[in-house]
């Protein structure tokens, strides 16, 4: 048998092991805890090894079959940089005083959004953007829109089992929220200063960076969203995706492409990649390749948490065939092609 073969072998045994619902019900909860405790006590060395790491492929897929998949607010300023310097890059194609739609869904507390915002106009601020964010919740909406948080933390308050981002809780508890680490921790003491103006412990993203934002209350996966936003350069679907279950997903990020404009771009990371795969393949998208590699890896704490939890990011492997679509998190639409509805 040649390498590749036994190769292909050991993978198929591995997904039909993590597929099969006999272990899954009978074996699945005290599996995954012995496993678990398997990965955890395995050298850093040793994890980087082909098979290891298609053993950590087998755990993480089971990890995604067996987790209950719940929707979070936690986020960062400046989460993925790699991301935001391809942003600047494709603008840069971008004519002088040229206008650009933008439309961030699933944007929670609004770090994304103000992060995009902040590139943007600091790095091309001739543009005319017509930036867009939208969220299923009215709270978390709200809060958003504010662009006031706190620098202080709140004990408890990345305990998600509190419901939505209600009325009568403080500042601190809505910025700290399901987050384990502060949501400034990606930002230099420069940014902060060029984003916020600061009162005491609490901070708001200077107007310069906040006017001129639609916020919209609306669910990502509404078939008729495109009739509400128009059609847009860039759509950013990230890091929400994943919070469902896959047949979910895949239909939502369907829905999604309806709203991408002919050779626009789609930011989607934070997705199941098989369920990615699939529908990019499907609808003929075109990966963007630049910095493919840097963005996969742009995300620490998804990376950090694979394969442990099923939002977590795999290593990039480019042996693999179809490591461009596998792993791009952004993708271009083809010129003049059909919008059906799904």
């Amino acid at each position: 048998m040649s390498i590749s073969a036994s190769v292909r072998s050991r993978q198929s045994t591995f997904h039909m092991i993590s597929r099969s619902r006999l272990l899954r019900k009978f074996l699945g909860r005290p599996y995954l805890q012995v496993n678990r405790w398997i990965w955890l006590h395995l050298p850093t060395s040793l994890k980087s090894s082909p098979f290891v790491r298609r053993y950590g492929s087998h755990l993480h897929r089971l990890v995604q079959l067996r987790g209950t998949r719940t929707q979070s607010t936690g986020t960062f300023f400046f989460r993925n940089r790699p991301e935001l310097e391809l942003l600047i890059r494709l603008l840069g194609q971008r004519p002088l005083g040229s206008t650009v739609d933008i439309a961030i869904l699933g944007c929670s507390k609004g770090a994304e959004v103000y992060s995009f915002s902040f590139t943007i106009r600091t790095a091309r601020p001739d543009l005319n953007l017509r930036l867009s964010a939208l969220d299923i919740s009215e709270d978390t909406l709200e809060f958003a829109e504010a662009g006031l948080y706190s620098l202080g933390s709140e004990e408890g308050a990345s305990d998600s089992s509190a419901g939505s981002l209600g009325q009568g809780q403080d500042l601190a508890t809505k910025t700290s929220r399901d987050q384990p680490s502060s949501i400034f921790e990606r930002m230099s003491s420069v940014e902060m200063e060029a984003m916020f103006e600061r009162n005491g412990e609490q901070v708001q993203v200077r107007p310069r960076f906040r006017n001129g934002i639609i916020w919209r209350l609306g669910d990502a996966g509404d078939q008729d969203l495109v009739r509400d936003l128009g059609l847009q350069d860039i759509v950013v679907a990230n890091r929400f995706l994943c919070h469902m279950l896959p047949h979910e997903a895949e239909a939502c990020l369907r829905g999604i492409a309806r709203l991408v404009k002919d050779g626009g771009h789609l930011f989607v990371s934070g997705v199941d990649l098989d369920v990615r795969n699939k529908v990019a393949q499907s609808l003929g998208w075109r990966p963007v390749v630049e910095l493919i590699r840097d963005i996969h890896e742009g995300d620490p704490s998804l990376r950090r948490d694979w394969p442990l939890e099923y939002w977590g990011l795999e290593p990039f492997d480019q042996r693999r065939d179809d490591w461009k679509v596998w792993y791009s998190s952004v993708f271009q639409r083809p010129e003049h092609t059909a919008r059906t509805r799904i």
